[in-house]
Formats: C-alpha cells, structure tokens, sequence
C-alpha cells in the first residue's frame, strides 16, 4: 500500500490533529516505513508457532493477604522531615479559590 499525502491528511484529520507542509511528509515517510515493515513480517512462515500469550512461563507468587499489626505513630513519624505532635507536616499544594 502506497502512503500518499491524501492518506496522511485523512489520517491526521481522524486523529483531529494538524501538521505543516514538512510534518505531513515527514508522516508519510514514517507510515510507508511501518507498513514496509509489516509487509515482511507477513512474508514469515508462522504456521508451525503457537501464539504467544505469556512473555515467560514463571507463575506469580503472591503472599497472603493478612492483616498485619499497624506502626506505631511515633515510629511512623521518627523520619519525618517536618512533624507536628500527631501528623506529618507538608507544603500546601491547593489553593482555595
């Protein structure tokens, strides 16, 4: 399949997205490489090659999910940077408007 300047503006047009004179042939150059591409792979013999739905066939070992014991707040904010009595101390972030 030919990528012609056509192609790459009705392309750009479904994305809703615009480009320049240089880009649109820059695209074009870049899609008929993708395409090229694609038409090797396709030239590949794969009959004989089962489909890969997993990349390794480790299973996962997940841990129990069991409630454990929480920190105790004084061990909890021992390393803070800024700490007041009970909480953590942070910057504002939000502005109230």
């Amino acid at each position: 399949m030919k990528i012609d300047k056509d192609t790459v503006e009705r392309v750009a047009a479904l994305a809703r997205l615009s480009f320049n004179e240089e880009e649109k042939e820059k695209l074009r150059i870049e899609l008929s490489n993708i395409l090229t591409l694609c038409e090797k792979l396709n030239e590949v013999d794969t009959n004989d090659v089962e489909p890969l739905i997993f990349l390794t066939d480790e299973i996962n070992a997940f841990r129990d999910d069991t409630p454990q014991g929480a920190i105790a707040k004084e061990l909890a904010l021992k390393n803070a940077p800024q700490k007041d009595s009970d909480y953590f101390k942070m910057p504002k972030v939000l502005d109230r408007e």
